[in-house]
């Protein structure tokens, strides 16, 4: 397949596993990614936190190699090896010279395939992970909005924490971490991607003699559709300087129609130093260093927020710049020059994204494990282009409505209150 210049080809195994190459010949590496679909919000709930915990482990050893050896292997070869656990899906990637790949390839398999899952190992990433919970807690960007998210998605594993806690990490052993990796780690719920100078058939040959012979599993986990709820909530940290603030509303899906429209409302609203809550809230008022908004869309849900961090005594006067900048959404049509410099910075971030091979490797895979099918280039700009003022109209309108919007504080707010009536818009 070739379009938009793209050298993209798909091969799917007989039991199940999805293999997706991108030739870029111009270069002279290969990034290579394999990904799990599954991730924190198919966590049971006294289990929070085992899909993170499971990445950690795959780099404790193998039955061919230690935790050492793992790590000498692609550092020898002046490559990357990386991995990342978000809600949705896990993933562990490399990028190496093209002639590296077989060897990196075979690092990444093999701990894919033969974790040892030591209890001595076990023991010692459990204190690894407590104190990675506790930088994050140290760390007020991160922690309004995991604080918004665990309230807006209550009830729900998307609301959970992607590390766990310190009651679930502390419950993990051998055996429940094995039953879970060899239930999601199977063939038929995963995805292998590469982009850079390669063959096609080279990788299959390398996916179907390590994968080949792994047989599917069955989905036997729930994963319900999430609600929001429009919590106010508020933390007292009194070492804070600065009042963090998160609020939000419910979004769209990954595959919504009209998913490119609210990305150019969101680059409108607050997508970059042009935006509006830029402009306002920090340019014109210097309220605030950093304002952005931000979208989060799921396969079945989606979260629009806004974050700020301000002084004390100006935190209702930003919340209420915030709220003004939704009710002019909603209700004024935006002009054709801001409707044209967000379409053209959209175009431009997607263009400038695809220039490296990671990019593109994540790229093939996002769009095969949300929409099954590859949107070349063109499809996109085109539905770029098609958005119009009274879609983001519309859509303000159904989004910004004071009854879904989540609001968190965190700071030392010295007796700092907000009501319902207050977010008003």
């Amino acid at each position: 397949m070739v379009r938009d210049g793209r050298h993209i080809k798909k091969e799917t195994l007989p039991n199940g596993l999805v293999v997706i190459t991108e030739a870029m010949p111009q270069v002279r590496s290969v990034s290579l990614g394999i990904w799990v679909q599954t991730g924190s919000r198919r966590e049971p709930p006294e289990w929070n936190g085992i899909s993170h915990f499971i990445e950690h482990m795959l780099f404790k050893g193998t039955r061919r190699r230690t935790a050492e050896d793992i790590a000498r292997s692609v550092d020898s070869i002046g490559g990357m090896l990386d991995a990342f656990t978000a809600k949705e899906l896990v993933c562990f990637s490399t990028r190496v010279l093209d002639e590296h790949l077989p060897i990196a390839f075979d690092v990444l398999s093999d701990m894919m395939l033969e974790p040892l899952f030591r209890e001595e190992d076990i023991r010692r990433e459990r204190g690894v992970i407590l104190e990675e919970i506790k930088m994050d807690e140290d760390n007020p960007d991160y922690l309004v909005y995991e604080l918004f998210t665990q309230n807006f998605w209550r009830d729900h594993a998307l609301g959970k924490p992607i590390l766990g806690t310190p009651t679930t990490v502390k419950r993990f052993d051998h055996e429940n971490i094995a039953r879970f990796f060899g239930h999601w780690y199977a063939p038929n719920n995963m995805v292998i991607t590469a982009a850079g100078n390669l063959q096609h058939q080279q990788v299959v040959d390398l996916v179907e003699k390590a994968f080949g012979r792994i047989k599917p599993a069955k989905d036997g986990l729930e994963d319900p559709v999430p609600r929001s709820h429009a919590f106010i909530s508020t933390r007292t940290k009194k070492e804070l300087e600065q009042v963090h603030i998160c609020l939000g509303v419910p979004s769209y899906p990954m595959a919504h129609e009209r998913r490119f429209a609210c990305a150019v409302m969101n680059t409108i609203l607050g997508g970059g130093m042009s935006s509006r809550l830029f402009q306002n809230i920090r340019e014109r008022q210097g309220l605030a260093y950093a304002v952005f908004s931000e979208l989060n869309p799921y396969r079945d849900t989606g979260c629009l927020s806004v974050y700020a961090g301000t002084a004390l005594e100006t935190a209702h006067k930003v919340v209420r710049s915030v709220l003004d900048e939704f009710k002019k959404l909603k209700s004024e049509p935006v002009t054709e020059e801001e409707l044209r410099r967000a379409k053209d910075h959209l175009k431009g971030s997607l263009m400038l994204s695809l220039e490296s091979t990671n990019a593109r490797m994540s790229n093939l895979a996002r769009q095969e494990m949300y929409f099954g099918r590859f949107f070349s280039l063109d499809e996109i700009i085109h539905s770029i282009e098609k958005v119009t003022a009274e879609e983001i109209r519309v859509i303000g309108s159904e989004f910004f409505l004071p009854d879904h919007i989540g609001l968190t504080v965190v700071g030392n707010l010295d007796g700092f209150k907000i009501s319902r009536d207050e977010l008003e818009c």
